[in-house]
């Protein structure tokens, strides 16, 4: 009784709060790049020790499946596993550049954390990604612009082979289908196995061969290449 009649007083005088839980949250997920997909998009709620990816560390399994090949489904099920939240694959397929999926609704409940992935295409190991946001407590809208990410499990070769399970060296795809062939690969000597901020594409404008499958006037991109929209209700 005593300790209630301390921590009310406490409260009163503006001195101490109790710790309030998000609750319902809109979000929004817009593709600025100038010519790349999205693949389908994770965002999950979830508590403050959970991470989807974090940079400056090795890439888990789930992250590089998504990271190399679009397949969200492993960090959905570990997020779900651990009393998280998602919602996945918000746009129902690939989201397009300049375009936005909207209107995404998330009952966080106890989880007080945002983070959102989806891979870049044609890529070979790039994604966007936000890590690890703590939810407001206050109602409003916030924005965020998210980088892209290189998950550090694959070289950067800018072959489109339609290689998209882990450890298969190529890009699966390019879905707009303004991808080159017969490139010979660029060079990536980069010795840097943790995730870090990608260095953008380079490309060339030779469709039918060159060093790279991938189209410089397209697909290269500066950070940020997603807006993120959060409303807290």
């Amino acid at each position: 009784m005593k300790r209630t009649l301390v921590t009310a007083s406490l409260m009163a005088a503006g001195l101490f709060s109790l710790p309030t839980l998000a609750a319902d949250i809109e979000v929004s997920v817009t593709n600025l790049t100038h010519g790349n997909h999205f693949t389908p998009i994770l965002i999950a709620a979830h508590d403050a020790d959970s991470h989807l990816f974090q940079v400056g560390t090795e890439a888990s399994a789930a992250l590089q499946k998504m990271a190399e090949g679009g397949d969200i489904a492993d960090l959905d099920a570990a997020v779900t596993g651990n009393a998280g939240v998602t919602s996945a694959n918000p746009a129902t397929g690939l989201l397009a550049a300049g375009a936005n999926v909207s209107g995404v609704m998330l009952d966080t409940g106890d989880n007080t954390h945002l983070s959102i992935v989806a891979m870049v295409l044609p890529t070979n190991d790039a994604f966007m990604g936000l890590d690890g946001w703590e939810i407001p407590t206050e109602a409003g809208t916030y924005t965020m612009y998210v980088n892209a990410y290189d998950a550090g499990t694959e070289a950067n070769d800018e072959i489109i082979n339609g290689g998209g399970m882990s450890g298969v060296p190529g890009i699966p795809a390019a879905p707009g289908g303004d991808g080159g062939a017969n490139g010979t690969g660029v060079m990536d000597n980069s010795d840097n196995s943790n995730v870090h901020t990608h260095p953008g594409v380079l490309g060339d404008m030779d469709p039918a061969g060159g060093m790279s499958d991938l189209d410089s006037r397209v697909h290269r991109w500066l950070n940020p290449v997603a807006k993120v929209v959060v409303t807290v209700k």
